[in-house]
C-alpha cells in the first residue's frame, strides 16, 4: 500500500459498548437485568472510516466536531492511540455524540444515543480555511455524512477539491442528494438510493434510475450497496457492474458501510480501477459483518481473503497457504484432522472414509500424492486421473476442508510441517507404518485408524473396467 494522504471530513462519534450477562428479569418491569462486566470505547461515525483506513495502513487526517467534555477527551485519546492525525474542532457548546450499546451474549439489547439535534453547524471561516488547505494536500477526500450537521454544506469542500483535481467520495444521508452534486463517487445503500429515486421494481428499473441520478448529479460514478444482493457500480460511459455479495454468516452489520467506503478509497489511492476497487470492498464487507460492532479489516485479513478468491480452486492449497489457514483455525480452537492417499477413481469407500475422518474434528486436510508419486507407488499406468482432477474432485466434497499435494513417496514431511491434532489412516496400517505418526504424537496429537468399506477399491474398479472392455 502507498502512503498517499486521505482526508476524512464528517460527523464524529464515540461508540461505547457495555458487555454483561442477562440472567434474570427485573421485578420492576418485564425487562432483562444486565450485569455489566466490562466496557469498551471505539471511534465511531466518520472516525470509524478513518480507523478502517489506518487498519489498511493508509495515512489519514480526520476532521470534524467534538465537544469539550469527557467523551470528547476520550475520543481524542482514541485517535492518538490509533495514530490518526486529526484537525478536530472542539466547541464548549457542543456535546460529543455518543452511542452506548448494551450487549449480552453477543446480542444487542439496547442502544442509547447521547446527542443534541443539529440540522446545520456553523463553522467559523478560519476553520473552514484550514480544511480547504488540508484538502489541497490530499490524494482523495472522503465526506462521511451522518446528517448530524457538520456536512450541512458539503459543496464548499466538493467544489474546492474538484478544482484541484482531487477525487471526492461521499457516503450520503438524507432526502436531498443535490448538495453532493459534482462529487466523484456516491456510495448510498439501497434504501438511501430509493429514498431519492423511488422504489425500483426490477433490475432494469434500478439501473435506469441509477444512471439518471448519476447524470443529474454530475457524478463520475455511483455505487449502490445492496445488502444480500451485493453492489452495483454505475460509471460514466461504462456498462453497469454488479457484484454479488460473498456468502457469509452475518454477525453484525454495524459500521459495514464505513468499511466499504474506506476500502474502496484505499484501493482507488492505489490506482486500481473502480470495478476492481468495488470487488475488493465487497470482500472487506464480507469480513467485517462477521465481527461484533463497528470493526475494521486488517491488511492481513484482506490479503488472505483476496488470495482465497483468486485461487483456481480455493481449497487446493500450497504449504504456506495451508499454514495460514491453520493459524486461523487454531485461533478459533478448531480441531484439525489430516489424512492422505492417492484417491484415484474416487468411490464410495473413499467418500465414507473421508466422512468418518471429518467427524473426528472441525477441519479435514487431505494430503494427495502427486502424479509422479503415484507412478512410483502404483506403476507407470497409474494414476488414471491426473493430480489436478483428483484434487478438484476431493476439494468438492463437503467433508474436505483443504487439499495439499505432495511429491514424496510418503507425506511425512508435510505432516511434520502441519502437525494436525488428529492423524487418520486406514485400519490396514499399523501405527509403526503410518508416515508422520510419531511427529503428531510427540506434539500431543492423536492417531486414529478407520475401517474401509468392504468391496470397494480403485484396483478392483480398474480391473472391472479392463474386463468389460475386452
Amino acid at each position: 500500500m502507498s502512503k498517499a494522504l486521505i482526508t476524512v471530513l464528517g460527523d464524529l462519534m464515540l461508540d461505547r459498548y457495555w458487555f454483561g450477562s442477562a440472567k434474570r428479569i427485573s421485578p420492576e418491569a418485564p425487562i432483562p437485568v444486565i450485569n455489566v462486566q466490562n466496557n469498551e470505547d471505539r471511534l465511531g461515525g466518520a472516525a470509524n472510516v478513518a480507523l478502517n483506513l489506518r487498519s489498511l495502513e493508509k495515512e489519514v487526517v480526520l476532521a470534524g466536531l467534538i465537544g469539550n467534555d469527557l467523551e470528547g477527551k476520550r475520543f481524542t485519546e482514541l485517535c492518538q492511540q490509533n495514530n490518526i492525525q486529526s484537525n478536530v474542532l472542539i466547541q464548549d457548546s457542543f456535546q460529543t455524540i455518543t452511542k452506548l450499546r448494551i450487549i449480552s451474549r453477543q446480542q444487542h439489547m439496547l442502544r442509547c444515543d447521547f446527542e443534541q439535534s443539529h440540522t446545520s453547524i456553523d463553522l467559523d471561516a478560519q476553520y473552514i480555511q484550514q480544511l480547504l488547505e488540508l484538502i489541497e494536500k490530499s490524494s482523495i477526500v472522503i465526506l462521511s455524512d451522518y446528517q448530524k450537521g457538520f456536512l450541512a454544506n458539503p459543496q464548499q469542500f466538493i467544489t474546492h477539491a474538484r478544482a484541484h483535481n482531487i477525487p471526492v467520495v461521499v457516503d450520503p444521508k438524507g432526502n436531498d442528494f443535490t448538495k453532493y452534486r459534482g462529487a466523484t463517487l456516491l456510495t448510498p445503500n439501497r434504501s438511501e438510493f430509493e429514498a431519492i429515486v423511488g422504489v425500483t421494481s426490477s433490475e432494469d428499473d434500478l439501473l435506469i434510475k441509477a444512471e439518471q441520478l448519476r447524470h443529474d448529479l454530475n457524478l463520475d460514478a455511483l455505487l449502490i450497496t445492496r445488502s444480500e444482493e451485493g453492489m452495483t457500480l454505475i460509471q460514466k460511459n461504462e456498462p453497469p457492474f454488479t457484484i454479488p455479495a460473498k456468502a457469509q454468516d452475518v454477525y453484525d452489520v454495524t459500521g459495514a458501510g464505513d468499511t466499504v467506503i474506506a476500502t474502496l478509497v484505499a484501493m482507488m489511492a492505489e490506482g486500481k480501477p473502480l470495478t476492481e476497487a468495488t470487488t475488493i470492498a465487497n470482500i472487506a464487507a464480507s469480513i467485517v459483518v462477521g465481527k461484533l460492532g463497528a470493526s475494521q479489516v486488517s491488511i492481513q485479513e484482506l490479503n488472505r481473503a483476496i488470495s482465497i478468491q483468486e485461487r483456481a480452486h480455493h481449497l487446493v492449497l500450497t504449504l504456506d497457504e495451508l499454514k495460514d489457514e491453520l493459524k486461523n483455525a487454531r485461533a478459533n480452537n478448531e480441531t484439525v484432522v489430516m489424512t492422505n492417499g492417492c484417491f484415484d477413481l474416487l468411490h464410495k469407500g473413499h467418500v465414507t472414509y473421508l466422512n468418518e475422518a471429518r467427524k473426528l474434528g472441525d477441519r479435514l486436510i487431505v494430503a494427495l500424492n502427486s502424479d509422479a508419486s503415484v507412478k512410483r507407488l502404483k506403476g507407470e499406468n497409474r494414476p488414471i486421473m491426473d493430480e489436478s482432477s483428483r484434487a478438484t474432485v476431493l476439494a468438492s466434497l463437503s467433508a474436505v476442508d483443504w487439499v495439499i499435494m505432495f511429491d514424496d513417496d510418503t507425506p511425512e514431511s508435510v505432516i511434520t510441517e502441519l502437525l494436525p491434532d488428529i492423524l487418520v489412516k486406514g485400519s490396514d496400517y499399523t501405527l509403526e507404518q503410518i508416515a508422520g505418526a510419531q511427529a503428531v504424537l510427540d506434539n500431543g496429537g492423536a492417531v486414529k485408524l478407520l475401517s474401509f468399506v468392504d468391496g470397494y477399491s480403485t484396483t478392483k474398479a480398474i480391473e472391472k473396467i479392463s474386463h468389460n472392455n475386452k
